[in-house]
């Protein structure tokens, strides 16, 4: 249960996607990644740069978006870009 006045991990996250749509133009395509830190949280979010025809070799980029104790973005980049058929190597 959170505290009253403090925002929970998924109105961040929420929070997160519609602000990021904002800020670059395109759509959100959803969270990937949440994690604590020193000054607040930092979020992970999935935005569609370009889209095409068929959607596998549409464009997303991966954001890091910093937010503050109080739920606000004090930042963001962009860390990673890459077509939606491409799988992840590790």
């Amino acid at each position: 249960m959170s505290e009253p006045g403090k925002p929970t991990l998924s109105s961040i996250a929420e929070h997160v996607l519609e602000e990021l749509e904002a800020l670059v133009g395109c759509p959100a395509e959803g969270v990937t990644a949440v994690r604590r830190d020193d000054d607040g949280w930092v979020v992970h979010a999935d935005i569609l740069e370009l889209e095409r025809v068929p959607e596998t070799t549409d464009v997303l980029a991966s954001y890091e978006v910093t937010v503050d104790t109080g739920g606000e973005i004090t930042g963001y980049r962009r860390v990673h870009r890459y077509v939606r058929a491409q799988v992840e190597e590790r």
